[in-house]
C-alpha cells in the first residue's frame, strides 16, 4: 500500500508540474508551436536519464521508495516520452539496434496513425 501511495504522490506532483509548466510556457512563447510539450518531453528525458543512471550507479543512495516517487510517479505523469527515450536508449546501448529503430520509428508512426484514427472515430460518432 505504501508503494501505491508513493507512486500516486509522485504522479500528482508530475501531472501538476506538467500542467503548470505548460501554462507558463504558453504564456511566454504562445501556442503556435507546441513549445510546452516539447520542453516537457525533453526535460523529462533529461531528468530520467540523470535519475535512472544515478540510481543504477548508486543503488544504495537511491532507495526503491525514491525510484517509485521520482521515476515511476513524477516522471511517469510528467511525460511518458521520457520512458520512451530511456527504453530506446537502452536498446541501442544493448546492441539491439534494429529493435531500437523499430521502437522509435514504430512509436512515432503508429502514434500519429492512432491519433488520426482516433480523430476519425470521434467525428464518426459525434
Amino acid at each position: 500500500m505504501q508503494h501505491f501511495f508513493l507512486i500516486g504522490l509522485g504522479g500528482w506532483l508530475g501531472a501538476y508540474s506538467r500542467y503548470q509548466l505548460g501554462l507558463w510556457i504558453a504564456a511566454r512563447w504562445g501556442t503556435g508551436f507546441p513549445f510546452g510539450t516539447f520542453v516537457i518531453n525533453v526535460s523529462g528525458c533529461l531528468l530520467l536519464g540523470f535519475f535512472g543512471t544515478w540510481a543504477l550507479i548508486r543503488p544504495v543512495a537511491v532507495p526503491l521508495e525514491w525510484r517509485l516517487v521520482v521515476a515511476v510517479g513524477f516522471l511517469g505523469a510528467y511525460t511518458t516520452f521520457s520512458t520512451f527515450g530511456w527504453e530506446s536508449l537502452q536498446l541501442f546501448k544493448n546492441g539491439q539496434t534494429l529493435a531500437a529503430f523499430a521502437n522509435v520509428l514504430g512509436s512515432v508512426t503508429m502514434g500519429l496513425l492512432a491519433v488520426w484514427l482516433g480523430t476519425l472515430a470521434a467525428k464518426a460518432v459525434a
